[in-house]
């Protein structure tokens, strides 16, 4: 089934034929058409060359050595979208080409354009993005709503499928166009296109495809960071991220791109997990309930450090500090990838507090607002998605128990209990003008001090409480007032991890 055209897609086409070149849409956006999706973008092929589509389209622009000219067109509806902020959108425009040795086995040393569509179609990666569509009988409704899904045309269509795609489609095959070896020689980062597809679409890799997958993973070392980096995040973001890292493992490839999650391979944990390390990450990626990808990132990667910290065999083995260590290591692993800061921090940050303890007989209110503090009111939910990953992860059938529900009522119920020193009944001017504090770092030092006392016990944060205990903290010298903050935190802390250790036998 071939759903409607946007008709400024349609329009392109149009004035492409018109000026008497061949026009055709091609590649993934045929693929989702013919999968009933809806595409993401929309690519159309010509025989026409990039100075012949900008003369056709004045307001185009070509900032390539691909032939791929964008075409401004009106905004239009894509994925359900209709984006206001857009001035316009793009539809790219590429001029029918073949392509020569690939020194670098990423781009092409030359592009020479081509005058058939065949000699286009047989250069791409997989049969089922090597379709092409041609339109004809041009008819566009009347509309005055451009964001109206009415705005597309109904077309007349044919279909042009010289290598057997639209078969493979029915058959759900990734199949490499013409010999898989010389494809992967060409362009490497086509390996991890095609695990991408397989996570994202559920199609299987053929057969002779695989193999030349498992003979060429080495050349992803061709490819650069980010275009790995891009890949990888949209195979986690996919409908089966942890059949994409699996997959990606049983290739060959991810000891090239992530050799840390290989050192978890065949390592048993304890008495609390049934599977080994690396089993354990897999299923918690499947089982992790966001579709945020910083979550899903820290799912996969929670437990990365075990293997470096495992001391013992059998039930009783010990992991101490694996979720300090395995923030460390995410981050030098986010890192490598080329991650942005904003990625590395939220993912690293969920990894070292992913042992959180909570039990409502043994741990209070403060506990709680502790770990608001030390993560984010924000963060709270992922951590909790994190957490039942975890769970389910291990083996075990009930992703949110009881303690879990009865940490998010608390959660809210502290919410607006102070964790920082913004959220208290008094800032510094107060301690300038009431208790003529000057102005300076003795100021910062007593309102530390008072946050620690008001997060272990929330009613003192008002006003004249605050005040007095400020007045008395007033007389010490900041070396003092440092020590008194710092002992708070760290007791409290050693607290809490003596607790989590004792439960998950991590000592």
């Amino acid at each position: 089934m071939i759903r409607k055209i946007p008709k400024p897609v349609v329009e392109v086409l149009k004035k492409i034929q018109e000026k008497k070149f061949e026009a055709y849409i091609v590649g993934g956006c045929v693929r989702d058409l013919l999968l009933d999706k809806l595409p993401k973008d929309w690519d159309i092929t010509t025989n026409a060359k990039p100075a012949e589509i900008m003369e056709i389209f004045p307001d185009s622009f070509y900032e390539n050595d691909f032939g791929t000219v964008g075409v401004k067109v009106e905004k239009f509806v894509q994925n359900g979208i209709f984006k206001e902020d857009r001035e316009h959108d793009v539809i790219e425009v590429t001029t029918y080409r073949i392509e020569s040795t690939y020194s670098d086995r990423r781009r092409p040393d030359e592009i020479k354009f081509a005058q058939t569509l065949a000699d286009d179609l047989g250069r791409r990666d997989f049969t089922m993005n090597a379709i092409a569509l041609k339109i004809s009988n041009f008819q566009f409704p009347i509309s005055n709503k451009k964001e109206d899904e009415s705005s597309e045309a109904t077309v007349d269509y044919e279909i042009v499928d010289l290598f057997e795609g639209r078969e493979d489609i029915d058959k759900k095959m990734i199949r490499s166009v013409g010999d898989a070896d010389e494809r992967f020689n060409e362009d490497a980062l086509r390996i991890m296109r095609a695990i991408r597809f397989h996570a994202q679409l559920g199609f299987e890799i053929e057969e002779k495809t695989f193999q030349a997958i498992e003979k060429n993973a080495h050349l992803i070392k061709h490819v650069a960071l980010e275009r790995i980096k891009d890949e990888l995040t949209r195979i986690i973001l996919s409908d089966n991220p942890a059949e994409g890292i699996d997959m990606m493992h049983r290739a060959g490839l991810l000891m090239h791109v992530i050799p840390e999650l290989e050192k978890g391979i065949g390592v048993a944990q304890n008495r609390h997990h049934i599977h080994t390390i690396y089993k354990h990450l897999i299923l918690a990626l499947k089982f992790c309930p966001s579709k945020k990808l910083e979550v899903r990132l820290a799912a996969l990667f929670h437990d990365i450090a075990k293997p470096q910290t495992k001391r013992g065999e059998g039930e009783f083995a010990t992991f101490y500090n694996h979720d300090h260590v395995g923030a460390r290591i995410v981050r030098q692993i986010l890192t490598r990838l080329r991650f942005s800061n904003e990625v590395i921090e939220n993912v690293s940050m969920l990894v070292d507090n992913h042992m959180f303890y909570y039990n409502p007989d043994e741990v209070g209110e403060a506990s709680v607002r502790r770990l608001i503090k030390k993560v984010g009111l924000e963060n709270m939910k992922d951590l909790m998605d994190l957490r039942i990953a975890d769970r389910l992860g291990s083996g075990t059938p009930k992703a949110k128990p009881y303690k879990l529900r009865h940490l998010e009522y608390v959660i809210e119920k502290v919410s607006k209990d102070a964790v920082s020193v913004k959220m208290l009944k008094i800032n510094g001017n107060d301690l300038m003008n009431d208790l003529n504090v000057p102005a300076g770092p003795k100021i910062g030092a007593i309102l530390d001090v008072l946050l620690s006392e008001v997060i272990e016990e929330a009613e003192k944060n008002n006003k004249e409480h605050l005040l007095k205990r400020a007045k008395e903290l007033s007389d010490e010298d900041m070396i003092k007032l440092r020590e008194m903050a710092k002992e708070k935190i760290e007791e409290k802390k050693e607290e809490d991890e003596r607790e989590i250790k004792e439960k998950y036998w991590v000592k």
